[in-house]
């Protein structure tokens, strides 16, 4: 054991105030607060296409192609972003990260404002899903390592919840404001979670990861409060460090070792699996699929975008007491039920039949589609 971890097993805690009621962890609400704020950034980001898509069109005289390109790209820098937002959250933090992430998604709609071509538009695009991507790691990584064990399960659902509150409030504006303005309200959360960033503390575990005892110890106070005594949660930070320490550093070749290959592939195909299921072109297209059924646009996506929250909501305090695995085939069921939905209703249009029904039909299907969660990831710690 070290020297600096024996220090930190002191009491952290002030002897007169000992037998004090502790302070509210208002600190861990206010920085909860900010980093889901990139959160409900990220479903702005994923909401904003579909909205916008003929608006832009007829504004930019973009073919069905290029904003194909333009809808596709966010994924793309969402790609990049998640792949390279471990490294820099390791070097510079997680607020550093998270900084990262909204400067680009600030750059990003910024440029999708002032765009008057297609260059600028799909640069503002990629731009954005960098920023989308790299939140998409970072905020449920910095809410799990600052939130106390009592609520942690609480707090960490609320990325989740904020993501699809995103998607829907661009959904329900963009039905109301012009494509522009759209972008421009893009940046609110963003903004918000750049400046917040400058009021809250740290994550503790990474201070203590790279050796910086004493900002540990003040950012650990911070979270807890001044009454609180942060001695027993400080060691168990810094023995879970020292273990990981011990611990062979992964390669990517760990991953094909026998014992780990099973957790591995499943893993791997419920991510593979989420991507193929179309739930992603669904939210992209959303308005365009509304519009070919014959269903009211603006009704239809405001349906969706109700819907929406509220099912990811719901399946919040469900997961742990249901369990992963009941969850995942429920899902995967509805996927599949959705999309046959879906297609029977296109099938009936092509073809010339039940025209009230393909309707009811196509939206059905959407929401059925839309209750995908396959984001469980089951690999070992060592390779996380």
């Amino acid at each position: 054991m070290s020297k600096a971890s024996d220090a930190v097993r002191e009491p952290l805690v002030d002897k007169n105030m000992a037998g004090s009621k502790p302070d509210q962890p208002w600190m861990v609400y206010l920085s909860t607060f900010v980093a889901v704020c990139g959160s409900f950034a990220f479903g702005s980001c994923a909401g904003y296409s579909s909205p916008a898509q003929a608006a832009i069109r007829n504004d930019l005289s973009l073919t069905i192609a290029e904003f194909s390109l333009f809808g596709s790209l966010l994924t793309f820098g969402a790609m990049i972003g998640a792949i390279t937002s471990g490294p820099i959250a390791d070097l510079v933090g997680r607020k550093g990260a998270m900084r990262v992430s909204s400067a680009f998604c600030v750059v990003g709609w910024l440029a999708i404002i002032f765009a008057k071509g297609v260059v600028a538009l799909d640069l503002g695009r990629l731009a954005t899903g960098y920023g989308m991507g790299a939140f998409s790691y970072v905020v449920p990584i910095f809410i799990a390592e600052i939130a106390p064990k009592t609520f942690r399960g609480a707090l960490t659902t609320l990325n989740q919840i904020l993501i699809c509150t995103g998607v829907s409030v661009s959904f329900i504006i963009g039905t109301l404001v012009t494509w522009r303005v759209l972008a421009l309200i893009g940046i609110i959360p963003c903004a918000a979670s750049f400046l917040g960033l400058f009021f809250i503390p740290e994550s503790p575990r990474w201070l203590a990861k790279v050796g910086r005892d004493t900002e540990f110890e003040a950012a650990l106070r911070k979270l807890r409060g001044k009454k609180a005594d942060i001695s027993e949660e400080a060691a168990e930070i810094q023995d879970y460090i020292e273990t990981l320490e011990r611990l062979p550093k992964a390669k990517m070749l760990d991953l094909f070792q026998r014992r780990y290959i099973r957790s591995v592939l499943i893993a791997f195909g419920l991510m593979v699996f989420q991507q193929f299921g179309g739930i992603n072109g669904i939210c992209f297209y959303t308005s365009s699929i509304f519009e070919q059924a014959g269903f009211p646009t603006r009704l239809g996506m405001i349906i969706y975008a109700v819907l929406q929250v509220v099912i990811t909501a719901l399946n919040a305090p469900i997961v742990d007491r249901a369990g992963r695995k009941p969850l995942l085939l429920v899902s995967a069921t509805g996927l599949v039920i959705g999309c046959l939905i879906a297609a029977v209703s296109f099938y009936l249009k092509v073809h010339d039949m039940a025209h009230e029904a393909v309707p009811v039909l196509a939206v059905v299907g959407i929401m059925v589609s839309n209750q995908i969660e396959l984001n469980d990831l089951l690999a070992p710690k060592k390779l996380r």
